[in-house]
């Protein structure tokens, strides 16, 4: 068997061993895998309807899932990709990542959860960072060929690695290559599988997975969540957004990411013996007939799905979606209108989910009250969440107040994953990380996301939140989109810029937002300045709004003009 690349707790960092004794005492560390708890969840309902490819029409019981996912295990041991391993996972949303990922679980391979959307620049970095020895990518998607650069990029990694470079390939496989759907397909000794792999068996605390940090600007980092602190994560999560053997879950944002991987998303509909749908997109007229079709009772989208499906909902009705429970907002903060349209419109209880792949996970409960609901992002999932709201000095500000965000928990890691530059900014030496987001805390514990902290726009000394001049700007019928920037001035430092997508055939002034800003009593100094009209927001890899972008577009729109 070759010999693993440098051992990832070699450039982890753990949390103290007396804060880790404390989680454990308190049940937040179950100290299981996490293959092994989800195969402890097969045991207990082998019949039950676990996965569902809404593409290609594949379904698996949970029984044929635990059994899949044991035999690609067993078949990526064969190959040489073995405990201690890293996989770049770079795959939509099909059955195969659903049983490729269980199988690493199992294996003790940990996959780097790379997006669709990446090209060589991302997973030449993942790939030589993590020290991966395989990667799992689609022949093509979308008109690219993944599979060709995955190839590509064997010199790249064999010269970090020294070990050979496993391409696995979901679809017309070439030569080089390995089918991951015969490698993912049905046992042939299903217990000789399971009895080798609960021999060699990951710790609980070892990593499980790579996720990737979510900031705009340079290469991700590389973020280790543990199976203790990952299935905690999975696990709490269902509980707070009422998860359970009967529910149906549908994944249509990007697999790989966090929210809809394990808040509660995959992860935590399987552990809680419930259904995953998998969708390739979440495109209105596709996602509501599978909702239909499936029953689907949960969900998670962003606020620009969010808006779409509301938009389509008003125009075409509600009724393919009344299965649906709960829906879930994240990724970014959801405008205040919008949030108020969930119920009327689409007829389902929203849950607003403010969080970060780096831990903390804030929910509004099921329960709350509706204004709870539509105005704050909800407070920590954990009693042992830790949250401060800290000035430029790191004093705590009172409640109210905006403050920059800094947290530690049981799922939030002590720091990134071989990067100790990174680290010395973005975490306090007693573990602290600090998230970047402005929040304000309501008297009742609630978060309220003002934005980040290079999205608050200095107008002269006067400190502006980006999000809630969106909010304003988002109660005028004529806006579809908007995100709010800082335009650079010699005079004052900063304005106020908006960039709008109008809805079809709307105009949009700036005369118009300004008066309407003006009518419900809005400081003066908060009024946008210039205005922008595209027919798109630029947006990052994960699908937020790409205020890097929006910012350095707008300096060249004034240095041109000045030219």
């Amino acid at each position: 068997m070759p010999t693993p690349p440098t051992p990832i707790s070699d450039h982890t960092v753990p949390w103290p061993d007396d804060v880790a004794a404390g989680y454990v005492a308190k049940g937040y560390w179950a100290g299981v895998p996490l293959g092994t708890l989800l195969r402890e969840v097969a045991d207990s309902h082998p019949d039950a309807p676990a996965l569902v490819d809404a593409a290609t029409g594949v379904r698996l019981t949970h029984g044929e899932l635990a059994q899949r996912a044991d035999a690609a295990a067993a078949r990526l041991l064969d190959l040489g990709v073995s405990r201690g391993h890293r996989m770049v996972v770079q795959l939509g949303n099909g059955w195969e990542f659903v049983v490729l990922t269980l199988a690493c679980l199992r294996a003790g391979v940990v996959p780097v959860m790379a997006l669709p959307a990446h090209r060589r620049t991302e997973l030449a970095y993942l790939a030589r960072h993590a020290e991966a020895t395989a990667i799992a990518v689609p022949d093509r998607m979308h008109d690219f060929d993944h599979q060709a650069l995955a190839h590509e990029l064997a010199d790249d990694v064999r010269e970090v690695t020294g070990a050979p470079w496993h391409v696995l390939v979901a679809g017309e496989v070439a030569p080089g290559g390995v089918d991951l759907r015969v490698l993912c397909g049905p046992a042939e000794d299903p217990e000789a599988d399971r009895a080798r792999l609960d021999a060699g068996a990951s710790g609980s605390r070892d990593v499980a997975v790579f996720l990737l940090s979510g900031g705009t600007t340079g290469l991700p980092k590389l973020i280790a969540r543990t199976h203790d602190d990952y299935a905690y994560n999975a696990r709490r999560s269902s509980e707070v957004a009422g998860i359970d053997a009967g529910t149906v879950y549908l994944v249509s944002l990007p697999a790989g990411h966090n929210f809809p991987l394990a808040c509660p998303g995959i992860l935590g509909t399987l552990l809680a013996g419930g259904r995953v749908v998998m969708l390739p997109s979440p495109e209105p007229v596709r996602a509501f007939a599978t909702i239909a079709a499936e029953g689907v009772t949960h969900t998670a989208v962003v606020p620009a799905v969010a808006s779409r499906w509301l938009d389509h909902a008003a125009a075409h009705g509600s009724d393919q979606v009344t299965s649906l429970r709960v829906l879930q907002v994240g990724g970014a903060r959801l405008a205040d209108e919008l949030a108020r349209r969930v119920r009327p419109v689409l007829g389902t209880t929203l849950q607003q989910v403010f969080g970060m792949a780096e831990g903390l996970l804030n929910y509004t409960r099921l329960d709350d009250p509706e204004d709870v609901v539509c105005t704050t992002q909800g407070r920590p999932m954990c009693p042992d969440d830790e949250v401060r709201l800290v000035d430029e000095l790191d004093r705590d500000v009172p409640d109210g107040e905006p403050g920059s965000l800094l947290t530690r928990g049981p799922y939030t890691p002590r720091g990134y994953y071989k990067a100790a530059e990174q680290n010395a900014r973005a975490f306090t030496e007693d573990g602290w990380y600090r998230s970047g987001d402005i929040c304000r805390r309501t008297p009742e514990g609630n978060l309220v996301v003002e934005g980040r902290d290079k999205d608050m726009i200095n107008r002269g000394g006067e400190k502006i939140s980006a999000e809630e001049v969106e909010n304003l700007v988002y109660q005028l019928p004529a806006v579809a989109q908007v995100a709010a920037v800082a335009m650079p001035d010699r005079e004052l430092g900063e304005r106020v810029c908006l960039y709008v997508v109008p809805r079809p055939g709307a105009a949009v002034t700036l005369e118009e937002i300004r008066a309407a800003m003006q009518s419900i009593g809005v400081a003066r100094f908060k009024l946008p300045e210039h205005l922008v009209l595209v027919d798109e927001l630029a947006t990052t890899k994960v699908g937020k709004i790409d205020k890097k972008a929006l910012r350095s577009d707008i300096a060249e729109r004034l240095a041109a003009a000045s030219a």
